[in-house]
């Protein structure tokens, strides 16, 4: 139950990313296939953070401690744009036009993951 919980915990924080970040998109009209759009892709964001996150801050735990946790924020943007690209080839309409929208959207995401978390009780790392 906890998974599916957190897929839509990331949903509703790649919403909010979509809806407050220009360059973040999702252009399907329907509105019943953009909530299917936000669980597919909310899902694969749950699978990348949880699968490639863990190595990256492993690898570089020495870029951790030296930019004290700032480099945090440019991994977070980078696995958001895996996530739009692994979403293309997946053929799944949502795209990310570059760096500084990721960026940001990862920032609004981490954030907005974190309220949500807060209220249904999920656990974060």
């Amino acid at each position: 139950m906890s998974i599916i919980i957190r897929i839509i915990v990331n949903a509703v924080a790649l919403w909010a990313a979509v809806l407050l970040v220009n360059g973040i998109e999702v252009t399907t009209s329907s509105l019943v296939g953009q909530i299917a759009v936000y669980l597919v892709v909310g899902a694969i964001f749950g699978v990348v953070n949880a699968v490639i996150k863990p190595i990256v801050k492993t690898v570089g735990c020495a870029f951790y401690v030296l930019t004290l946790g700032l480099i945090a924020l440019v991994v977070n943007a980078l696995l958001l744009m895996l996530t739009g690209w692994l979403a293309g080839l997946l053929n799944i309409p949502f795209s990310i036009d570059g760096f500084w929208p990721a960026f940001w959207g990862a920032i609004i995401i981490a954030v907005v993951s974190w309220l949500l978390s807060l209220f249904v009780g999920g656990n974060d790392d």
